[in-house]
């Protein structure tokens, strides 16, 4: 498997376009991360590192990143557009809190199976899917619990 980096570069110069400084700290700043990031968060990190970095270039590069394949973008229905790690990475799922939006991300094998063979069922070959189980946390329930 390819370097994501790499992966990128190709991307770019399939395109005709370059790979600049910008684009190079944006993409190293993104891969260094873990979990789920927004455009400003990931904005307001590369700005530490060189703040000539304008924030229409984090978008730009960001777009690059999803289209390239690396990044991919998730919603957790707070109307917030975040960015996670796509290349490479296992397929998963997320658990998220309702009340202080706690992202738990989720792997089963079970559920994996289950997804293909409902999709078998209905004569569907799935080429992605996403899922998202919305619920409140046992933290959150505990907090109310107490308040009462």
């Amino acid at each position: 498997m390819k370097d994501p980096l790499q992966v990128f570069t190709d991307y770019i110069v399939a395109n005709g376009l370059k790979m600049t400084p910008q684009r190079m700290l944006i993409v190293d700043v993104f891969l260094r991360e873990d979990g789920h990031l927004t455009t400003e968060e990931l904005y307001e990190k590369v700005k530490r590192e060189d703040p000539s970095v304008g924030q229409a270039t984090v978008y730009r590069t960001m777009k690059l990143l999803s289209e390239s394949g690396i990044a991919k973008e998730v919603r957790f229905g707070d109307g917030v557009a975040r960015y996670e790690q796509k290349y490479g990475s296992k397929h998963h799922d997320h658990l998220i809190c309702e009340t202080c939006g706690r992202n738990i991300e989720v792997l089963d094998e079970h559920i994996e199976l289950l997804q293909e063979e409902l999709a078998a069922k209905h004569g569907f070959v799935l080429t992605s899917h996403r899922m998202y189980l919305y619920g409140e946390c046992r933290e959150c329930r505990d907090k109310k619990k107490k308040k009462s």
